[in-house]
């Protein structure tokens, strides 16, 4: 703060000129103000006033209060009761749609298989059919299920370069299977080097001395019968070689030193529904039983196979009347009063008679009187051709 540059001299001549001032009180009076001034209020008097205030609020306030809350629980019971009411609609509305997809989904007599009874479309099919191929290469790997009792045919199409064989092919791609992934044992690729003599017609297995294919019944079941199932599924070739790190001949448990087996055609067998432990995709596998003819496959294919897990795949959403056989194509008649839905489940039915029919050499199906025109990707009015092969999987 600048120091002030008045001098008392000058300050005392500056007070003398201002105007007096004169206090016409009583000097008693002035007194006794000062004296009332300097008393102390006792210490009650503050907080008493704000007791008293405040007790005067609450009573005036209390009614309005009550009335507050009272509405505020009406209030919350009214929203809660319209929340529970929407609730309930909501709860009926969700039941009834999921009775109704129940209801859709249920197997009318338990054996048509593991497909929901869910509408059909473009898209229902599994297998792969020759219209879908294009110039694509086909190859179909047999794959054991997850308790290695039977053999599962997955399908792919690869894109083709012609300056491969099939032999080339099939080894490169069964490295990229996902087995695992699609509920199978983890198989491929195989613990092998494969040759293929196009003037023999006969492809040569080598495997290495400490191979484990033979190690159990199981594992040389599976492998002997893969090994046939993919080279007759792939191929031409008649005859298959066995060496040991390049010498003639491979030890199994059972059977002891082999050296070379022929290629049986896959054919003759039911195809039936199965779906592993936990997934929901299902699969059309074929028995490992053969029949003598078409006629006994269907009949078996109407009931479940409970030793491997399969289920039946004819069923009452499928009834047939009769089964002929005219120049490799099979006419099936179906009851006049039977009923069709067109679902999963009666495409997963018609996708295993097609995949059995072609066991047996068939090449079409043609359904006499359907009662439903089209199935999914099927139009029953016209002769069906047989697959090219099952459980069609994109591997990249």
């Amino acid at each position: 703060m600048k120091k002030s540059e008045w001098s008392d001299k000058q300050l005392e001549e500056l007070l003398r000129q201002m105007p007096l001032i004169q206090d016409h009180r009583n000097p008693r009076d002035i007194y006794q103000n000062l004296s009332i001034k300097k008393r102390k209020r006792p210490a009650w008097v503050v907080p008493g006033f704000a007791a008293v205030a405040a007790v005067l609020l609450l009573f005036l306030f209390i009614p309005r209060l009550l009335t507050g809350t009272e509405y505020s629980f009406d209030s919350a019971k009214q929203e809660q009761s319209t929340s529970e009411e929407k609730i309930s609609l909501s709860d009926d509305k969700n039941s009834s749609i999921l009775m109704k997809e129940e209801d859709s989904a249920e197997i009318e007599n338990g054996k048509s298989g593991a497909a929901p009874k869910m509408l059909a479309d473009e898209s229902s099919k599994t297998a792969l059919y020759d219209n879908e191929i294009e110039n694509g290469t086909v190859m179909t790997y047999w794959v054991p299920d997850s308790q290695v009792q039977m053999l599962v045919p997955i399908s792919t199409v690869i894109t083709p370069d012609t300056s491969k064989d099939w032999l080339t092919i099939f080894t490169e791609t069964m490295g990229l299977l996902k087995e695992e992934e699609w509920g199978l044992t983890d198989y491929y690729p195989l613990n092998a080097t494969f040759t293929w003599d196009s003037n023999t017609n006969t492809v040569t297995v080598d495997v290495p001395i400490d191979h484990k294919y033979g190690q159990g019944s199981t594992a040389e079941t599976i492998f002997i019968t893969s090994l046939n199932n993919n080279i007759a599924s792939n191929s031409q070739v008649n005859k298959i070689k066995f060496t040991t790190n390049g010498q003639p001949g491979i030890e199994l448990g059972n059977q002891g030193v082999i050296k070379e087996m022929k290629v049986e055609p896959v054919g003759n067998h039911a195809y039936f529904s199965y779906t592993p432990d936990g997934m929901d995709t299902a699969y059309l596998v074929p028995s490992t039983e053969k029949y003598q003819d078409i006629n006994s496959a269907f009949e078996i294919m109407k009931t479940d196979q409970q030793e491997l897990g399969l289920t039946a795949t004819i069923g009452s959403d499928f009834p047939i009347k009769d089964v002929t056989i005219k120049e490799n194509k099979l006419l099936i008649s179906m009851d006049e009063n039977s009923k069709m839905e067109n679902n999963l489940a009666t495409v997963f039915s018609f996708e295993a008679m097609l995949l059995t029919a072609k066991e047996f050499g068939i090449e079409t199906i043609t359904i006499i009187n359907p009662p439903i025109q089209l199935l999914g990707p099927f139009d029953l009015s016209k002769e069906v051709k047989v697959p090219v092969a099952a459980n069609l999987r994109t591997i990249k």
